[in-house]
């Protein structure tokens, strides 16, 4: 398996964020809200629920990160739209990532545009968001992961060609004191464990540990010959 390009997508921590960097994970953030400038911007997401795009843009010309997201494809008639942004989008970055919400449109998108290649994004289904198309209308093209829990995302990895994937929810975990392992938890039968459950029983600096032990729980996840 090709690797995989681990985005933490959660720019308002900037310890967080370069937790996640030493831990071999890359950068992410929705724009133009708040980042720490210090560090190198891979993926640059918009707010899908109030998108402006004039800001998005100037936002995207002054970072250049390697790739960005667009408007999402709600609907039929909303293709045209959503290539426009791709096309000015493609100014600024490597690979522009399309996120189709509607079953039927995959075929008629290209495979690049303005020069940049076009990902698909599959917008995992959480209670934040989801897509409703099925995976098999992605099949064959290359697939950015948006958001969703670590297995979610690795299940998914069966039926796509996954090349990237981003999410937060390892630090709404920590913050609640809980960390990501591939064993499941004896005690919540989750792969969400609390810190003590470990044998950490420590009282000061715990969502930080517990974000570290995600991080590198999930990058081991995808960077392992194991299923």
């Amino acid at each position: 398996m090709a690797p995989v390009a681990l985005i933490y997508c959660a720019a308002g921590n900037p310890i967080f964020a370069r937790a996640a960097l030493a831990a071999g994970w890359l950068y992410g953030a929705r724009l133009p809200d708040w980042y720490d400038r210090n560090l190198p911007l891979y993926f640059a997401d918009q707010d899908w629920r109030a998108p402006n795009r004039a800001a998005y843009m100037i936002a995207l010309a002054r970072v250049r990160p390697n790739m960005a997201t667009v408007l999402d494809l709600e609907y039929p008639e909303q293709g045209a739209e959503v290539l426009s942004w791709a096309k000015e989008a493609a100014e600024y970055v490597e690979r522009v990532v399309i996120v189709p919400k509607v079953s039927g449109v995959i075929d008629s998108l290209p495979r690049s545009v303005g020069g940049a290649a076009v990902v698909l994004g599959f917008s995992v289904p959480t209670s934040y968001g989801g897509t409703e198309v099925p995976v098999w209308e992605f099949q064959g093209w290359p697939v950015h992961l948006l958001g969703g829990s670590p297995q979610a995302q690795r299940r998914l990895s069966r039926y796509l060609n996954v090349i990237s994937l981003d999410g937060s929810m390892m630090q709404q975990q920590a913050m609640r004191g809980r960390f990501w392992s591939r064993q499941s938890s004896p005690r919540y039968r989750s792969c969400w464990w609390q810190l003590s459950e470990a044998g950490d029983l420590r009282t000061e600096g715990v969502p930080l540990e517990c974000f570290r032990r995600s991080l590198g729980a999930v990058h081991s996840l995808w960077n392992s010959e194991q299923p």
